[in-house]
């Protein structure tokens, strides 16, 4: 019974894995096609690619998203982590799960709906002209609900005896935090900014509300070209940014990894 329903769990797996990367290899085999369309695969070029490269606007754009996720991954990082010491300062408090609450909340709400209301407060509320900053402050606020989430459980897995100890010896608050806190739940904190980064380079929802003044970001402007027709630039470009994505999932799965056999060796050595 158990291995019949281990394969069954396989295949299903299997069959999951193909439909989500059957279209994503469709995209990357034609952003080689030397026709130009998806119809028919005619030869194999690399001029989409050097369209890509060769595009100046594009460029623009790609440094904008790049950019924008770079500033506002820092940024969520530090205020994220900021609100997770806080956080985990309340434990037990009837503070500490509205805070969570609140934060959940943040995570499940939809990114049309987030865009709409940072619209609505740029806007109106804060009449601000929609362009770098607009978007920068959306995605710092979008990041920082996952900044928590990811760099608490590592406050919670810290050993407390560590600060009580520090505390013992005469360390102050600010030594404490540099040389106790932050080095125990580094992992964490990188693997936050990671996965923040993430977030804020994919974002198309909220960016696309809140952008304007001739700024934009990647996600925006493919979908803006889309509209108008599909050209295996597009195909080049996503394959680009499907490697980038790629590799910062594989750079936090080996953090991830590198973090479990410390622990390992740590309880080896216990």
């Amino acid at each position: 019974m158990l291995n019949q329903t281990s394969k069954l769990s396989k295949l299903y797996l299997f069959v999951m894995f193909v439909i989500l990367y059957l279209p994503i290899m469709y995209l990357i085999i034609f952003s080689f096609n030397a026709g130009g369309d998806m119809s028919e695969f005619t030869g194999f070029t690399l001029d989409h690619y050097v369209s890509v490269i060769s595009d100046k606007r594009l460029l623009t754009f790609i440094i904008n998203t790049f950019l924008v996720a770079l500033l506002s991954a820092l940024l969520a990082t530090v205020i994220g982590t900021m609100g997770a010491l806080t956080i985990h300062q309340m434990r037990g408090s009837r503070q500490q799960s509205t805070l969570l609450n609140l934060n959940n909340i943040l995570m499940v709400t939809p990114d049309v709906m987030i865009g709409a209301i940072f619209l609505i407060l740029f806007s109106s509320l804060l009449p601000l002209q929609l362009g770098f900053w607009t978007v920068l402050s959306a995605h710092v606020a979008f990041s920082i609900p996952i900044v928590v989430l990811m760099v608490l459980p590592r406050l919670y897995e810290m050993n407390p005896n560590l600060v009580t100890a520090a505390q013992d010896l005469g360390a102050s608050d600010w030594q404490i935090l540099s040389k106790v806190v932050l080095p125990s739940i580094g992992q964490g904190i990188i693997s936050a900014f990671f996965m923040a980064f993430t977030y804020s380079l994919d974002d198309f929802a909220v960016t696309f509300f809140v952008t304007g003044n001739g700024f934009s970001t990647i996600s925006v402007e493919v979908y803006s070209r889309v509209r108008r027709g599909i050209s295996l630039e597009i195909n080049a470009l996503s394959t680009l940014m499907f490697l980038v994505s790629l590799s910062l999932a594989l750079g936090y799965y080996y953090l991830q990894r590198s973090e479990a056999r410390r622990k390992g060796m740590r309880g080896g050595q216990r």
